[in-house]
């Protein structure tokens, strides 16, 4: 695996260990196995990198692999056989050959400052400002996805909003669906009583127009 592929993958392990954290009290186990899984494969693929010689991204994955095992937890960690890795040891000096001599004598120009060789001081210190700079860009993706995690709880929030405001949408309607077919079942039965009573009705109002013609021709 590639070394961005394996940060990615890091930066993936760190959002379900965040995750982890917030709801370990309620779920012990949440995410444990792909947790354990994703560890295993940066920590094989440190030690890929480093057989490979390319120490300065096996080192930053290496510092990322520490931070992610440390919030993982020492007891999880052992008990998923994630091992601790070790910074690279320092080369050493080549071995010292036994001068032979020679039979021409040869000088070499002198310096008043020779070049220093670098001490373990500053090869440490290195080290140190490279994992502070790591446990920077740790701490800004930390943040990062902590705010992208409040969004979330916010857009879920609204949906949930939404969602009640149609379920009284939906009461609504039901309601009035209720009301329609009470009215529509009223309205069949006045044109079923006024289907029944129709003949009652054209009589009476022949017999009253049959009263007006009377009254009409008598005056």
């Amino acid at each position: 695996m590639s070394a961005a592929k394996l940060t990615s993958l890091a930066t993936s392990t760190l959002s379900l260990l965040l995750e982890r954290q917030r709801l370990q009290a309620s779920h012990p186990t949440l995410h444990l196995q792909p947790i354990s899984t994703n560890l295993h494969k940066i920590r094989d693929g440190v030690i890929t990198l480093r057989t490979a010689s390319d120490d300065e991204a096996a080192e930053s994955l290496r510092v990322h692999y520490e931070r992610l095992r440390g919030m993982f937890g020492e007891a999880a960690a052992e008990k998923a056989g994630l091992h601790t890795l070790p910074p690279p040891m320092p080369p050493s000096p080549p071995p010292i050959t036994e001068r032979v001599p020679s039979p021409e004598t040869t000088y070499e120009p002198y310096t008043d400052d020779p070049s220093p060789d670098p001490d373990e001081n500053g090869i440490l210190l290195q080290q140190r400002q490279m994992m502070d700079a790591q446990d920077a860009h740790l701490d800004h993706l930390s943040s990062s996805i902590g705010r992208q995690h409040h969004i979330s709880l916010q857009i879920g929030d609204e949906l949930e909003v939404h969602t009640g405001l149609l379920d009284a949408l939906d009461t609504e309607l039901d309601g009035t669906g209720a009301r329609m077919s009470s009215a529509r079942r009223k309205l069949e039965r006045v044109a079923q009583g006024a289907k029944r009573n129709g003949s009652t009705v054209t009589i009476a109002l022949l017999i009253l127009i049959l009263l007006i013609l009377i009254v009409v021709f008598k005056t």
